[in-house]
Formats: structure tokens, C-alpha cells, sequence
């Protein structure tokens, strides 16, 4: 045999095929089958995000770090006979079922059963700026676009803030229906009596009602007021951590009053039977609405200067201006609210507003699943009778402060003038 020359290309084989020739329909056959191996991996990979993400969210902003809570038999006993209401959590803002006892959060339908509540006012957060902080943000950014996007919510509400509280709304209807009578919708007077008198024929049954934090949400347009009040909701926050079109912020960069849309605001609130939260407003915003109020105010969520010295709480004048109405104050249970979570400081704001004003003016504004840090969650506020029981207040003056209060002013507010 002659051997081939340097360089020369190897002697086809007999059957023609060379493990160097790869027919062009095998080429594209295996390129198909990688990019559908590809896209199988990806789209798991997207799936498992948009499964996953929600939780590993809410679990970094809602958290518990347990307190000392110590509960005797006694307080557990008086706590079993109350019917607590609380003024503001954001529950709605989640991605979870609240008729589902959950492992993360502070609030669902098993827990607030448990905690013995009869009403539970469940707030619409529809934006809130980057950085967020006490002191100052613009209104400029906004982290709850992103979280509607990964929580898949409808597309509607991914450039709408009046279509987030509606989203909302649906979500606490829904609850409603499925709940088999567990959860009811409260929108009038005659639904608070009747949901009091069925718990007290031993029915194991809880109010909602809806509210808003920041009336942004009405988009500049006084009419959308009556959309959001025909979806169900009963009371709302002026503003939240930024200024609006219709009042400034305790957090906002010029911390103004009320706008000519604001005050036209508080008068329809007013006549459609919607309860004006002045939490988290300048104090200007909450010595004009006092200036101009002719119904009952609240002040939903957060503490008192005299007790815990933070920017967002109530002075000593914002106190005996929201008494002055016949309104109701909502001491929270995080740190920039009582400067602690225990109990035991909750209960001193308590004190601190019923030795100013009286025992009529003062309740329960968890402020749970609102991104805060607390020591127990909803199944476990017998800690607050226990702390109030510990600081002298008699059982008579408890049934008010953990749901009393709250009961009747919303119970008046929600009348129409």
C-alpha cells in the first residue's frame, strides 16, 4: 500500500459516512432538542421564582420575635369574653390565603378566630416609595409595582392605584364567600349589630372592613372616592409615607396640609359615611382636618409622643383634638410606635392617652402585616389584656380599649351625614 501523502484527506469509507459529516437534519435536530431543554429549564426556573418569591418577600418584611408574654388563667379567661377590634393591618397586601393558618405574617381568619376578635379593619396599601423612612421621601418610586407584578396580580393593577384597591376589595369578597361564614364583609351600622349579637349567641365569626392608606389611590379625581366607597371601603388614611394630591405626610418632603382636593375629600368622606384616618398625615394636615372635622376621627395605627419621642406619633394637642371629635387613637405594637414589642409598652400608650383624655378614646392599631417587626401576632393579643390587667385598668375600661371603642366609632361613622 502507498501511504498517503502529508496533508492528504482520509480515504472515504466503504458505507460512504463519516463520523465527521453530520447530515444537516441531525444538526438541527439535536440544536431543537437543546433550546427545548433550555426553555423546559427556564420556564422552571421562572415558575419556581414567581412560587417562591412571594413568600421569601413577606417573610424578610413581616416578622415576629417573641416577647416574654406570660398570660395568666385570669387575663385568659377576661380575654375570652371580648370581642377585639383593631384598626389597621395590611394583610391585603400579600400573597397568601387569610382562611389559611399561615406559617408566616401576623394575621389570617384561624388566628383572629383564635385571638377572639370581632372586627379586623384591613387596610389598601397601593404604594410606597423606595428607602422608605420616617423622615422624609419623595413620591417618586414606588415598591408595591413590583410586588403586584410577582404576586401575578391582574395586569390591571400593575399601573393603577385605584385598580390595587380594587384588587384589593375583591380579595377580602372573596375571603368572605369561601369562608362558610367564618369572615363577613362590614360596610354598614346594622352589619356591626348583627355580626355583635351573633358572636354573642356563641357564633365563631369575624367582621372585615375595608380602608385605605393614602388616599393616592383616588388618582386625582374626587369621584373615584365613590368608586372605592361602592367596592366596600369605610375608612381612609389621607395620606401614607410620601405627599399626595391630597395631603402632605408626616414623611414627605414638604410635609404640607390639606390640598383644595383634600378638603373637598374630607367633606365627601364625611357625607358618604367613610371614617378619615389622619395616621401617618403632617401636622398640619391633622390640625386642619381637626379644624374643619364635624364627625368622629381616628388616628388608626401608631403611638404617642409622651411615651415613644418618634416623628410619626401623636402630641399631647393631636390627642385632645382627635378626643375632641369623639374619635378613637390606635396604639401599634412595633418599635415606631412604642419604642419596644412588648407589651407592656403598648399598654403604657394606652395609659398615657386615657389619663389625657379618657378611657373612651383609645384602642387597638396593630399595624400587622404592615412590614413591621412584632413580638406576637393576632392569636396571641391576650398579652395586651394581660399588660392592661397588669397595669390596673379594670375590666370594664379593657372590653373598651380592645374593642369597645373602635366598635362604636365605627359604628357611628359608617351612617351616612
Amino acid at each position: 500500500m502507498v501511504p498517503a501523502e502529508k496533508g492528504a484527506l482520509p480515504a472515504p469509507s466503504p458505507t460512504g459516512y463519516s463520523g465527521a459529516n453530520v447530515s444537516e437534519g441531525a444538526v438541527k435536530k439535536w440544536i431543537l432538542a437543546g433550546a427545548a431543554v433550555v426553555v423546559i429549564v427556564v420556564f422552571g426556573l421562572v415558575l419556581r421564582f414567581f412560587m417562591v418569591a412571594p413568600g421569601r418577600i413577606e417573610q424578610g418584611q413581616n416578622r415576629i420575635v417573641p416577647v416574654a408574654l406570660n398570660v395568666t388563667p385570669a387575663a385568659q379567661a377576661l380575654h375570652a369574653t371580648l370581642d377585639v377590634a383593631d384598626m389597621h393591618a395590611d394583610s391585603l397586601l400579600w400573597k397568601r390565603d387569610l382562611l389559611e393558618r399561615s406559617d408566616r405574617g401576623h394575621v389570617d381568619v384561624p388566628r383572629l378566630v383564635e385571638g377572639h376578635y370581632a372586627l379586623q379593619v384591613f387596610s389598601s396599601v397601593t404604594k410606597s416609595p423606595k428607602g422608605q423612612n420616617y423622615k422624609a421621601n419623595s413620591a417618586d418610586s414606588d415598591t408595591i409595582t413590583s410586588l403586584a407584578i410577582v404576586d401575578l396580580q391582574p395586569i390591571r393593577t400593575w399601573n393603577s392605584l385605584l385598580q390595587r384597591s380594587l384588587w384589593h376589595a375583591e380579595k377580602l369578597r372573596d375571603y368572605a364567600a369561601r369562608s362558610g361564614g367564618r369572615l363577613r364583609l362590614i360596610t354598614t351600622p346594622v352589619e356591626v349589630d348583627r355580626l355583635l349579637a351573633d358572636r354573642k349567641g356563641g357564633a365563631s365569626v369575624v367582621g372585615g372592613m375595608l380602608s385605605i392608606e393614602g388616599l393616592q389611590d383616588i388618582e386625582g379625581r374626587i369621584e373615584n372616592l365613590d368608586v372605592l366607597y361602592a367596592a366596600g371601603f369605610r375608612m381612609a388614611g389621607l395620606a401614607h409615607f410620601f405627599d399626595n394630591d391630597v395631603a402632605g405626610s408626616m414623611h414627605g418632603m414638604q410635609k404640607g396640609g390639606l390640598t383644595q382636593l383634600g378638603r373637598q375629600v374630607v367633606q365627601r368622606m364625611e357625607g358618604l359615611g367613610m371614617i378619615v384616618d389622619l395616621a401617618h398625615s403632617s401636622h398640619t394636615t391633622v390640625a386642619e382636618v381637626l379644624a374643619i372635622a364635624k364627625r368622629p376621627v381616628v388616628s388608626s395605627h401608631g403611638g404617642v409622643q409622651a411615651t415613644c419621642k418618634v416623628n410619626r406619633n401623636l402630641s399631647d394637642d393631636e390627642i385632645k383634638g382627635i378626643a375632641k371629635t369623639g374619635g378613637v387613637i390606635g396604639i401599634g405594637y412595633w418599635e415606631g410606635a412604642i419604642c419596644s414589642t412588648k407589651p407592656e409598652a403598648a399598654a403604657r400608650a394606652i395609659a398615657y392617652v386615657r389619663d389625657l383624655v379618657g378611657i373612651d378614646h383609645v384602642g387597638l392599631g396593630s399595624d400587622f402585616d404592615g412590614s413591621t417587626t412584632t413580638g406576637f401576632d393576632a392569636s396571641q393579643v391576650a398579652a395586651i389584656t394581660q399588660a392592661l390587667l397588669s397595669s390596673g385598668f379594670s375590666e370594664e375600661d379593657i372590653r373598651k380599649v380592645m374593642g369597645g371603642n373602635v366598635l362604636r366609632v365605627i359604628r357611628a361613622g359608617l351612617a351616612p351625614s
